[in-house]
């Protein structure tokens, strides 16, 4: 997906001493085990799309169990990355990482040995819980590495970037390993790649332990209505509205919950800001663009197409490698004419790019099919860095890295829940399945382009 994440982590403003007693001599040392972590479950996220086909041909299941494959790892990362940036804090940056990264790799192993697919989903959910921890702790190690601001600046930057670049390779890795060696290969990879970020892990500083609330009640409701809401869409039988019955109390309560604590998860005063209400719409919308497309498309190159997961990879790599390059064009654009102005220019190009993909069919090129993908993710691409300006600008300081976390979850979950409904629409006919969440995609990127005409310039 188009990245632009920022979350909440504590700057350091001095060196702090190393795990071998003695000064972090290498900020570079730190960068590089912060950026291959962050890397690493951004990869995780879109990897296994490609690869869908394959799991579903090993371990059965059908199209819900493949979307819980997917939905698993996004639900769980969504859901907990609420309270991550505090435990990050509470830990330290540098445990908090330690113990991501590890609890990460041991899920893959488990992820690749999977002999069914319940086994499976439950590795992948492990997978998500540890992400979300990786990626409040990587931003807080590379904060804490570099004193000077200009020099932090450059380096988040990096930060950020590859996760840009993890999003562009994610599907063509997918299909090369599948193609290569077996879909358990997707998982299997991360295990040298969590080693060498461990390894570099021991040259970085220690962090200290700040305290940081939890809202544990908060957190909890918050998971069981998101689950119960995805399983409700998923199954979408007579146990599916049980599920539906149980996320409405579930978010009920959430909100009451919310309302009455003094540090809670999702502060609900924030939505009392229209450019925050409007941001996060935005953004749950392109991601619902976003993922609910490289999803359908994932399963229409092989299973519509009949074509090899190393051939769908590529034919998503026009339309993910623009990424980087758009997202640092955004930021400028952003800097110079405001948020509003690129956020309407990418949300207007993305909808053009859905309504395009309308017309296509079974006899409709690969080739074309690439091309016609690539207005989307520009669009995308062009909207997410305005759009997080857009929401830290609009509260004070101090809250930034919360709001920052309301946003990301937003679209993590908006994400989740995308692949969960177009999944279930086109299991009952997949061409006429896809035209509807595409026609679906199109009406919400209408709507928040419309809303973001009503944001107003932070002064």
């Amino acid at each position: 997906m188009p990245t632009n994440p920022t979350t909440e982590a504590p700057a350091a403003d001095t060196q702090l001493p190393s795990p071998s007693g003695g000064l972090n001599t290498s900020p570079a040392l730190t960068l590089t085990a912060a950026l291959l972590g962050f890397a690493l479950i951004t990869l995780d996220a879109s990897v296994v799309n490609v690869a869908l086909p394959s799991i579903g041909a090993a371990l059965g299941g059908g199209m819900s169990g493949l979307q819980w494959v997917v939905d698993a790892y996004t639900l769980a990362f969504a859901a907990l990355m609420l309270s991550t940036g505090a435990f990050s804090d509470r830990a330290g940056a540098s445990r908090a990482y330690g113990i991501g990264i590890t609890v990460f790799t041991l899920a893959s192993a488990a992820c690749g040995l999977a002999p069914n697919l319940p086994v499976l989903i439950g590795a992948r959910v492990v997978q998500g819980a540890a992400a979300a921890v990786v990626l409040p702790a990587s931003l807080a190690l590379v904060r804490q590495a570099y004193a000077d601001a200009a020099q932090r600046a450059r380096a988040v930057a990096l930060w950020a970037a590859g996760g840009s670049v993890a999003v562009a390779l994610g599907p063509v890795a997918g299909g090369a390993l599948t193609t290569v060696w077996d879909w358990r290969g997707i998982f299997f990879i991360n295990l040298p790649l969590g080693m060498v970020t461990l390894a570099l892990l021991t040259r970085a500083p220690r962090s200290p332990r700040r305290p940081a609330p939890l809202d544990l009640p908060g957190q909890l409701t918050a998971i069981v209505a998101l689950t119960a809401l995805t399983f409700a869409v998923i199954e979408g039988d007579g146990t599916g509205l049980v599920a539906l019955g149980v996320a409405a109390v579930a978010a009920l309560v959430f909100l009451r919950v919310e309302s009455r604590r003094t540090h809670p998860v999702v502060p609900l005063g924030l939505f009392r800001s229209r450019n925050v209400s409007v941001t996060v719409a935005a953004g749950a919308t392109v991601s619902v663009a976003f993922y609910g497309v490289v999803f359908l498309f994932s399963l229409f190159f092989q299973q519509v197409q009949g074509r090899s997961a190393l051939y769908a990879g590529l034919m998503f790599l026009p339309m993910t490698g623009l990424i980087a390059v758009t997202n640092i064009a955004a930021g400028k654009l952003a800097g110079r004419y405001g948020a509003r102005l690129p956020m309407l220019l990418g949300q207007s190009l993305a909808t053009v790019g859905l309504l395009l993909l309308l017309y296509v069919d079974s006899s409709t090129p690969s080739g074309l099919v690439a091309a016609l993908l690539v207005p989307l993710a520009l669009g995308c691409a062009l909207t997410i860095p305005p759009l997080t300006a857009a929401m830290l600008e609009a509260v004070p300081s101090a809250r930034a890295g919360l709001a920052a976390g309301v946003l990301n979850s937003a679209r993590q979950v908006a994400g989740g829940l995308a692949i969960a409904t177009f999944g279930s629409l086109v299991s009952g006919g997949f061409e006429s399945g896809m035209r509807v969440s595409l026609a679906l995609s199109a009406g919400l990127l209408t709507a928040t382009t419309a809303a973001t005409l009503t944001l107003r310039r932070a002064h």
